[in-house]
């Protein structure tokens, strides 16, 4: 993806913070692209301003093989210095539109952080509900091990 080298530096940033993705913190460039850049039938995207600039990145995938092949799954990141300005919102819509296009029946977030309450209150309003909580199935760097959500909505 021509795009990597901008959102490489974000990306690094936010999986360094320890706070809302499950990567392991030290992850080099070509393990992060490896982990990020989804193969098709998936599909990674950025959202860009007018200027051009990425402002956010969002990859979506089947989130199982097989008979469970029909469940779609996503991750967004937008970066820090673009936050507030509905581009995560952005790309959530969109991940849910190409689910929808492609024939997807719904869709799951397996490990939202609990205490990335921006993210919870994002997924809600698009119609997500907390499906179930992993009791400190994260270690948070400043709040310790807090619940993980496994989130859904139909599609």
């Amino acid at each position: 993806m021509a795009d990597w080298p901008a959102i490489w530096p974000f990306f690094h940033q936010i999986v360094a913070a320890g706070e809302t993705f499950p990567y392991p913190l030290d992850l080099d460039e070509e393990q992060g692209r490896g982990m990020w850049l989804v193969p098709a039938p998936g599909r990674t995207v950025v959202a860009v301003d007018d200027a051009g600039v990425v402002l956010g990145t969002a990859n979506m995938y089947a989130n199982r093989q097989g008979n469970g092949a029909h469940v779609a799954s996503a991750s967004y990141m937008v970066d820090p210095a673009h936050r507030g300005r509905g581009v995560g919102r952005a790309l959530c819509a969109d991940s849910l539109e190409w689910a929808r296009a492609v024939g997807f029946r719904t869709m799951v977030f397996n490990a939202v952080v609990e205490t990335n309450v921006h993210a919870v209150r994002l997924y809600e309003s698009l119609g997500f509900t907390v499906l179930g909580t992993v009791p400190e199935g994260f270690r948070h760097p400043d709040n310790g091990y807090v619940g993980l959500h496994m989130m859904h909505r139909a599609l």
